[in-house]
């Protein structure tokens, strides 16, 4: 039987109170008001659940393998089989398309059917055990961080959401969570933290291994990031944001990881055979730009071409069939308001102008007007604002005289995300030293394609540099995004009877591990 949404938030397996200031979603598609209030989360709401979080750590963190694979299994079955009820409540919310929430929730699902597989594997444990005869018995491996609070995407409703990548990673690695729903779909986020609930009851968990806490104030946010109990952090959304999370973790008494994915342009490099085929390269581009009305942390912002005829023959055509393509209402009003005014602050840069027709925005519906605009090399270089994220489907095209200011241009990035290169063989060759500076630019290297589609499995590298994220050693995305949530234990002349299975000299859980320097299974 599907939830109602109640309004509050889920402290463990409880109601919260419905008191205090409150809050309404709004459907950006139509600006109305949605009916259901939202109250914010009180001080001893967010206390309850970080104390029961904690409490629940000292039990969970233990749990055997197959005990959170059949957890995070079972969440991935309530979501489907609530599919229905969930993307209804996250259309109203979000304006998105039921087929792009299908696949989001779809997705959601997966990634928990991953982490499953990841904790029955096992190899995420990173064991090691040196046995050196005349040395002491060292035994080392990776085991959980403690309460994670996670907070929730305002692009992604469920895949970077209350039962998203982060969530999944954390209660793999043995982390309790508490989620912090976002403002702009606390009914979807309240729906779906029940069926984590459910979840939880029904393979006896304890209580406390999820919590949700509702709010629309930066103070409540701040609140849990600064809580003694919470042990890490993980956050998908703008620069600002993340930073005042990092800046506020980083001054507690005890300081914490606060793991932020926030943004980045994700420049495109194109090179002269790519440009033989302008128009179907121009079409493939648009795409990619206004997917999702260009509300992606991967969408292509910057595109770097050396000017020649045709170079400016893309270019025109990518933005006809960019300024051709519809608009859609983008997440919120708040959103769509960033996106008019940092492209109307772009635009107004000396250097900057529109390519083709100007954008039509829609205040009615919040949609964004699609963009192109272009500026040289020597402008680029001179103002660092010119490779800021604009949230929304606009990009900038930088030309470029010659191989060697393409180089300074690259040079001139700060972290992103991804970057893409589009080039044959031959002139990739030619290039490696472009190559490799953009490798420590970024992220992921894309070649001759585009950086919207974030594949989850076990290789997909989803951060960078910063400004990209807070930590370019981790990857919000992938298997390997439980190791933000581990941390090294070592036991030194253990009896054996009392070391974790991993670690047991018989290898009861038949893990690979590194045994005095060498893979082996026993």
């Amino acid at each position: 039987m599907p939830h109602t949404p109640q309004g509050s938030s889920l402290i463990g397996y409880e109601q919260a109170a419905s008191s205090g200031s409150s809050f309404q979603a709004i459907n950006p598609a139509t600006n109305e008001t949605l009916p259901i209030t939202f109250y914010e989360a009180a001080q001893t709401d967010i206390n309850n659940a970080l104390t029961l979080a904690q409490q629940a750590y000292r039990t969970y963190k233990n749990t055997s393998p197959q005990t959170r694979a059949d957890f995070l299994n079972k969440i991935a079955t309530n979501l489907r089989d609530n599919a229905t009820t969930i993307i209804k409540q996250a259309q109203q919310e979000s304006a998105l398309p039921e087929g792009r929430l299908n696949g989001e929730l779809e997705r959601t699902a997966s990634q928990l059917e991953l982490f499953a597989r990841v904790v029955l594997e096992g190899h995420w444990r990173d064991v090691r055990i040196d046995t050196a005869e005349g040395q002491p018995d060292i035994r080392r491996m990776l085991g959980a961080l403690g309460p994670v609070v996670v907070f929730g995407a305002s692009n992604f409703p469920l895949a970077f959401s209350v039962a998203g990548g982060d969530t999944a990673s954390a209660l793999a690695a043995g982390c309790p969570v508490v989620a912090k729903g976002h403002p702009s779909h606390p009914a979807t986020s309240e729906l779906v933290a029940k069926l984590i609930v459910d979840a939880a009851r029904d393979t006896s968990m304890p209580e406390g291994v999820f919590s949700l806490i509702q709010g629309a104030k930066p103070e409540t946010s701040i609140a849990l990031v600064t809580h003694p109990l919470t042990a890490a952090v993980a956050f998908t959304g703008s620069g600002k944001v993340g930073r005042i999370l990092f800046d506020a973790a980083a001054k507690r008494d005890t300081p914490i990881p606060v793991f932020s994915e926030m943004g980045s342009t994700n420049p495109m490099f194109m090179f002269p055979s790519a440009l033989e085929n302008a128009d179907a390269l121009a079409q493939a581009f648009a795409a990619s730009l206004t997917l999702g009305a260009g509300q992606f942390c991967t969408n292509p912002g910057v595109c770097v071409v050396i000017d020649s005829p045709q170079a400016r023959t893309f270019v025109n055509k990518l933005a006809q069939h960019v300024t051709g393509q519809p608009t859609a209402s983008m997440l919120n009003s708040g959103i769509y308001k960033n996106y008019c005014n940092a492209l109307e602050l772009l635009a107004s840069q000396e250097g900057v102008s529109f390519v083709g027709d100007m954008p039509v925005h829609d205040d009615a519906i919040n949609a964004g007007g699609h963009a192109v605009l272009r500026t040289d090399a020597s402008t680029f270089l001179k103002n660092h604002s010119l490779q800021e994220e604009v949230f929304g489907p606009a990009t900038l095209i930088v030309y470029c005289q010659n191989d060697a200011e393409r180089l300074q241009v690259a040079e001139h990035l700060h972290g992103h995300l991804t970057a893409s290169i589009h080039a044959n063989e031959a002139e990739l060759a030619a290039h490696t030293n472009l190559l490799s500076l953009l490798s420590d630019k970024v992220g992921r290297l894309i070649f001759n394609g585009f950086p919207t589609g974030v594949a989850v499995n076990h290789a997909m590298q989803h951060g960078g540099p910063y400004p990209a994220s807070t930590d370019a050693r981790f990857t919000s995305v992938g298997s390997a995004a439980i190791l933000r949530f581990a941390k090294p234990i070592c036991y030194q002349d253990c009896p054996d009877s009392l070391l974790p299975p991993e670690l047991q000299q018989a290898n009861p859980l038949n893990l690979w591990r590194l045994v005095n320097g060498k893979l082996a299974q026993h």
